[in-house]
């Protein structure tokens, strides 16, 4: 699958992939943000995609910020739709309970993970099969 991308930024590096059988796209924060204690912001990453239909993105975390500093995505993963052309904005939260984060420009933000998708045929119907799980929601599994 070909992903075309347009540089919104021209100074910084074009999304790549770290290493050659990696899953995700690094993408690059376009601004420098400081995230207070609970606080919320949207990143611009400094680019645009054109994804294929039959294909989606979706934008995940980085784990070793994660782990270091409790920064993690409000609506993980953010979905990009294969319509959609506008810059890709990571929504980022600092979960850390003391220390502001401090996003640089140029830091990697997240990740893009680009993968196949199905259109569903929605029926509706009267009642739902029958399954062995059935309605069990949390914790119906005993653990």
């Amino acid at each position: 699958m070909k992903l075309r991308i347009k540089r919104l930024d021209p100074g910084l590096p074009a999304p790549e992939y770290a290493r050659p059988d990696d899953a995700g796209l690094d993408l690059y924060a376009a601004e420098s943000i400081e995230v207070k204690p609970g606080e919320r912001a949207a990143v611009p990453s400094g680019i645009a995609v054109a994804i294929e239909p039959g294909y989606a993105g979706f934008v995940q975390a980085r784990s070793g910020r994660a782990l270091r500093e409790g920064l993690a995505l409000v609506n993980a993963p953010g979905l990009i739709d294969s319509g959609y052309r506008g810059e890709i904005k990571v929504i980022v939260v600092n979960l850390d309970a003391d220390e502001p984060i401090h996003i640089e420009r140029g830091e990697k933000i997240a990740q893009l993970v680009v993968q196949p998708v199905v259109t569903a045929e929605l029926e509706e119907v009267a009642e739902l099969p029958d399954s062995e799980r059935g309605s069990g929601g949390f914790g119906s599994t005993g653990r």
